[in-house]
């Protein structure tokens, strides 16, 4: 089944009020057209699950900054102060995650696993906003898995299928996003006719993926990236 689809009609099934995870590490991965249009969708109060926002102007950030997020689910926020002002004044909420851990909580979503037990965070003030058991004699926390109505995600190449390939920092997020997700669209510069694609360097399956977008390689919204890390 051919999977390429217009990057309109794909956007256009994201909603008002839904979860979204999105890909990258940084800028690296960040599914930046993607981002573009949806920008231009007009939809509100989404919770966006990502490892960062990218920094003021850029990717995620233009979403939060255009008051179209109501919560984000982060591992860290140190690089971008203009949203740091805004969860200041309240004006986002913002949910903290240790990154290797919000990595789990995603990988046990597209397992099918309601959680995981960690004993990392304990005795921190980590453990004050989480659900803290006895486990096997020692305290631990109870991390519930994240799953998300839809997954916006960048690959390095793509076949008509769906079938995906990754390359450097992009391996980080963008494939546990793909499997934890109930719609997936994948952006790529590169698409490639069936059978073109090495199976042993397919890192996300085509069963996992719903929409491919062709798109440019802007300068302008990709340009940050000097060493073609995407």
């Amino acid at each position: 089944m051919n999977k390429l689809t217009s990057i309109y009609e794909a956007i256009s099934l994201i909603k008002s009020g839904q979860t979204i995870m999105v890909g990258g590490f940084g800028s690296p991965g960040t599914p930046m057209t993607l981002i573009e249009i949806l920008l231009k969708s007009g939809v509100r109060d989404l919770t966006v699950i990502k490892n960062e926002v990218n920094e003021p102007g850029i990717g995620i950030s233009r979403l939060v900054e255009a008051g179209m997020v109501g919560k984000l689910i982060i591992s860290h926020l140190g690089l971008n102060s203009r949203v740091i002002e805004m969860m200041n004044k309240r004006q986002v909420e913002i949910e903290f995650h240790p990154q290797g851990i919000l990595a789990e909580k995603i990988r046990c979503g597209g397992a099918g696993l309601l959680g995981l037990i960690t004993d990392i965070g304990v005795d921190t003030i980590i453990a004050d906003t989480r659900e803290v058991v006895l486990f096997q004699g020692k305290k631990a926390i109870l991390e519930p898995s994240l799953r998300a109505d839809a997954a916006l995600i960048h690959a390095a190449k793509a076949d008509e299928l769906g079938n995906l390939c990754y390359t450097r920092t992009a391996f980080s997020f963008n494939p546990l996003m793909a499997q934890a997700a109930g719609l997936v669209i994948a952006e790529t510069f590169d698409v490639v006719e069936p059978g073109e694609l090495d199976p042993d360097h397919i890192h996300t399956p085509s069963v996992f993926v719903d929409h491919i977008v062709q798109v440019e390689n802007s300068q302008e919204l990709y340009g940050v990236l000097a060493h073609h890390v995407l």
